[in-house]
């Protein structure tokens, strides 16, 4: 039994641990413009997955979800949604 319990905390100390990690932020390769956090979560206010947060709203210039904005276009360098692209935005470890 005190071996279960034992690893039940580790285990309990692991998610708490995780739960304070920083999500994975967007920024622009030759600028550094910070673009949002790279997050499923819609409600968190910096999020590319808020639809009516500044970086996941499709109507923001600095979202990559409005495809008509220079981040979110197929056509344009600087997209997240161009395959060919020459200044994706790069996904960068806010921990390093």
């Amino acid at each position: 039994m005190k071996f279960g319990i034992t690893v039940l905390a580790v285990l309990m100390a692991g998610v708490i641990h995780d739960t304070h990690a920083e999500t994975p932020q967007l920024r622009d390769r030759q600028t550094g413009k910070y673009l949002g956090n790279l997050s499923a979560n819609p409600h968190d206010p910096n999020s590319t997955s808020n639809p009516y947060g500044q970086y996941g709203s499709q109507y923001s210039a600095d979202s990559i979800n409005n495809p008509y904005g220079r981040y979110g276009s197929p056509y344009s360098n600087d997209s997240a949604n161009n395959p060919y692209a020459t200044n994706p935005p790069a996904i960068i470890d806010p921990q390093r």
